[in-house]
C-alpha cells in the first residue's frame, strides 16, 4: 500500500493484513500436535472457521496416518464451508442455532463418547463455536434454546456473561465435552474471538474447566430482566446443570493453545498503517462497551488529532454490543460507524471501517450480510442528498438501511477466520 492510496483503500488493506494473520492456513499448522502412536485421531471442530481449519488439519493428517484411523465432524456458519476429503463439514445457524447445529453437535458428542484413552480429540475451536453447537440441557427444547438466544442478544449483555448462560444451559459447553472424551486426550487449538482470550469463554469453553456458576447465570438473567421460557428458568436452578470446575480429573489429560488472538492482528494492522506513513494509536483489543457509546468516544479523539495536526491511525478491537431498542437490521460495527459518523459531522479528512473480522456483522445469519461499514467527511452530506436522517435510523437500530442507502457497507464475505472486531480511523493531516 503507497502512501498516496485513498483512505478508504488504506482501510480496506488494515482489514485485510488484520484477516490474513488469522487465516488457519498460516496460524495452524505450526500446532498441530502429533498423531497419536496407537489410537484414533478424532477431528471436533466448531466455529466460523470450523470449515478452513479441518480443511488444514485433515491434509496435515493424511500425510501421515492411514484414514482408517482419521474422523471427526465439523460445523460452521452457514457459507462458511471448505472442502473436505473425510470429515464431514455441516453448515448450521448463527447467531441463532438451528436444526442443523443441533444435528451437529450430537455426532461431535456420539464420537466423544467412543474416544478412549489412546485416542486423541483434537477439538478445533473459533468463534461461532456456541451457537454452532447447539446440545440444551434435559428438558430445553431447540425453540427454547433459540428463545433464550434471541431474548441475551437484544439485552446488550457483553459476550462473557451471554456466554455463562449458554453453558449452563448447554450438554457441549463448559467442559462438558472433555468430560464426554475423558479419558482420551485432548488438545484444543483456538481461534480467539473475545476480549482477554479466556479459554472458558471462547466458544463457550467446550473442553475446559468453567469459573462461573449456576448462581452466576442467575444474577445475570435477573440483571438484564431476561423473559426467558419457564424450562430455562427451571434448568438454571438445577444442580444437575453445574459445569465441571477447575481440578475435576475430567481435564488431567486435556491440553490448549490459542493459535491466532486479536492482538495478533492488531499489531499486523499497526505495522501496515506505520509503514503506510501514519503515526499509530493504538486503543487495544479488549475494547467492551455500548457501540454508540464507544463512537462517541473515538469521535473525540480524531478530531482531537485532526486538530493537532498529526497523520494518524486509531485502530482497536474487542467486542462492542447494541441493546436493541428499534425493530431495524444490523450489528454492532455498522452501530458504532453510524454514531461515528453522527459524531464526526462531516469533519475534514477523518475516515473510518468498522467490520468484524469473520465477514459478517449482526443481519439475518446468512453469508452474504455485510461486515461492517465505512465513514468519510461526505457520509452525512450524501446522505442528506437522499432524504437519510441519520439520527432516526440510530434509534430504530437499522445502521445496515442508513448505509445500503448511501452505498457504503462493506461487504467482502465470508473470511473462513474470526479475531473479533477490527475498528481503524484514519486522520490526515491539516
Amino acid at each position: 500500500m503507497t502512501m498516496d492510496a485513498s483512505p478508504r483503500q488504506l482501510l480496506e488493506s488494515l482489514f485485510q493484513t488484520a484477516v490474513g494473520v488469522a487465516q488457519p492456513s498460516r496460524c495452524l499448522p505450526p500446532n498441530l500436535p502429533a498423531p497419536p502412536p496407537h489410537g484414533r485421531l478424532i477431528i471436533l471442530a466448531a466455529g466460523k472457521a470450523a470449515g478452513a481449519m479441518t480443511e488444514v488439519a485433515e491434509r496435515h493428517y493424511l500425510a501421515q496416518m492411514r484414514p482408517d484411523r482419521i474422523t471427526g465432524i465439523a460445523v460452521t456458519r452457514y457459507g462458511y464451508g471448505r472442502p473436505t476429503r473425510q470429515i464431514p463439514v455441516i453448515e448450521a445457524g448463527h447467531p441463532v442455532p438451528d436444526e442443523a447445529g443441533l444435528h451437529g453437535a450430537e455426532r461431535a458428542l456420539v464420537l466423544a463418547d467412543t474416544a478412549g484413552e489412546h485416542d486423541l480429540v483434537l477439538v478445533l475451536l473459533s468463534g461461532g463455536a456456541s451457537a454452532n453447537w447447539i446440545a440444551p440441557a434435559t428438558g430445553i427444547s431447540l425453540a427454547e434454546k433459540q428463545a433464550t438466544t434471541r431474548a441475551i442478544l437484544r439485552s446488550g449483555a457483553h459476550i462473557g456473561e451471554f456466554n455463562c448462560v449458554r453453558k449452563h444451559l448447554s450438554r457441549i459447553k463448559g467442559g462438558r465435552l472433555a468430560q464426554r472424551a475423558h479419558p482420551a486426550t485432548v488438545t484444543t487449538l483456538s481461534i480467539s474471538d473475545v476480549p482477554g482470550d479466556d479459554p472458558a469463554v471462547i466458544g463457550s469453553g467446550p473442553t475446559v474447566p468453567d469459573p462461573t456458576t449456576l448462581r452466576d447465570a442467575c444474577d445475570i438473567v435477573r440483571r438484564f430482566a431476561l423473559d426467558l421460557p419457564a424450562t430455562v428458568t427451571r434448568a438454571l436452578a438445577d444442580a444437575a446443570n453445574e459445569t465441571p470446575k477447575p481440578g475435576d480429573n475430567v481435564f488431567a489429560k486435556s491440553a490448549y493453545r490459542i493459535v491466532a488472538r486479536p492482538a495478533d492482528s492488531l499489531r499486523a494492522a499497526q505495522a501496515h498503517a506505520t509503514e503506510a506513513g501514519y503515526e499509530c494509536v493504538m486503543l487495544g483489543d479488549r475494547l467492551q462497551g455500548e457501540a454508540r457509546e464507544v463512537a462517541a468516544e473515538h469521535a473525540r479523539l480524531a478530531r482531537e488529532l485532526r486538530a493537532q495536526r498529526r497523520r494518524a491511525a486509531i485502530l482497536s478491537g474487542g467486542e462492542l454490543t447494541v441493546t436493541l431498542r428499534g425493530s431495524g437490521r444490523g450489528g454492532p460495527n455498522q452501530e458504532y460507524a453510524l454514531a461515528l459518523a453522527i459524531h464526526l459531522a462531516g469533519e475534514p479528512g477523518i475516515s473510518a471501517l468498522a467490520a468484524d473480522t469473520d465477514g459478517t456483522d449482526g443481519g439475518r445469519g446468512q453469508p452474504d450480510d455485510p461486515a461492517g461499514a465505512f465513514v468519510d467527511p461526505t457520509t452525512l452530506r450524501r446522505a442528506q442528498a437522499v432524504g437519510l436522517v441519520p439520527a432516526a435510523f440510530l434509534a430504530d437500530n437499522n445502521s445496515t438501511g442508513f448505509f445500503n442507502g448511501i452505498g457504503d457497507l462493506f461487504m467482502p464475505g465470508p473470511t473462513f477466520t474470526n479475531v473479533t472486531d477490527f475498528r481503524a480511523i484514519v486522520v490526515e493531516g491539516r
